[in-house]
């Protein structure tokens, strides 16, 4: 199997592409070769595929072997591998995702190589139990959330896949390793949620650390950077146009009113090809 380590602000891939299908035992080749002590390391194992409805399909298997329906960083990487190994030569491509459908993607090409992408995320689910939680509402937001003892407010988002915001006063520093788990696996959310904790710094500006529903902390989570994004227009804590920073660095985020689509753009990297 030929691989490429790839990452998106530091969010890390094995990405796999030639295989016509999703192989029987993806689940246990991610948890394997995701290992960082004993494997490649990385936050998930992504295959490019064949799509009938797109230019590739995209099947992402989280660290600890589920499946994941989207993931903005890793969308970004697979089309800069697409692009820059030549599997495709236009800068306008579309990718099939699992569980936001079939998304556009905006390629900034610069000498030939992709330094960063813009994709359309598509409209973010707000209905309770869409995005799913348990909660039987037109949108969630300012729900109050008891964890442990401690009570926490959330606002509920999906992009293809379940987010749950909560604002913090010092995100950079909040304790992930305590919450983010118990949040992760709380019975509100039906088919666990991936967790951002969010400071709002300005109308344009938040920062951001992540969760991820089964991969644990990462450096950077594309589709949870969209969601904050939404959370905090709903919640009136910034324009629809902000840049959120992330520990692998920043994603500018647009919610366009007019078609109700949210943008993402940011960089995509190589890191090393190999062979197992």
């Amino acid at each position: 199997m030929e691989f490429v380590k790839m990452h998106g602000l530091g969010n890390d891939f094995i990405v796999v592409a030639g295989e016509q299908a999703l192989p029987d035992n993806a689940s246990e080749l991610a948890i394997e070769l995701c290992n960082r002590f004993f494997g490649i390391g990385a936050d998930g194992l992504v295959y490019i595929l064949p799509s009938e409805q797109a230019d590739f399909r995209m099947r992402i298997i989280n660290s600890d072997g589920s499946e994941a329906e989207q993931c903005g960083n890793a969308i970004r990487c697979v089309s800069k591998y697409v692009y820059d190994n030549k599997l495709i030569d236009r800068t306008n491509i579309t990718i099939e995702t699992l569980g936001a459908g079939v998304q556009p993607v905006q390629l900034n090409v610069k000498d030939g190589v992709v330094e960063t992408v813009r994709v359309d995320m598509g409209e973010p689910i707000l209905s309770g139990l869409k995005v799913p939680t348990t909660i039987d509402a037109e949108r969630v937001i300012e729900q109050r959330l008891e964890v442990d003892g401690r009570a926490f407010t959330f606002t509920a988002v999906s992009m293809g896949n379940p987010h749950c915001v909560i604002y913090v006063d010092d995100a950079v520093n909040f304790d992930l390793a305590a919450w983010g788990p118990k949040i992760e696996t709380h019975p509100t959310f039906p088919r666990k949620t991936n967790v951002e904790f969010v400071t709002v710094n300005s109308r344009s500006h938040t920062d951001m650390r992540v969760w991820e529903r089964g991969a644990g902390p990462t450096l950077a989570c594309g589709t949870g950077a969209c969601a904050t994004a939404v959370s905090s227009v709903l919640n009136g804590l910034t324009d629809r146009n902000v840049t959120v920073s992330l520990k692998g660095g920043d994603l500018f985020i647009e919610w366009n009113e007019a078609d109700n689509h949210v943008y993402m753009t940011g960089p995509a990297a190589v890191v090393f090809a190999g062979q197992l």
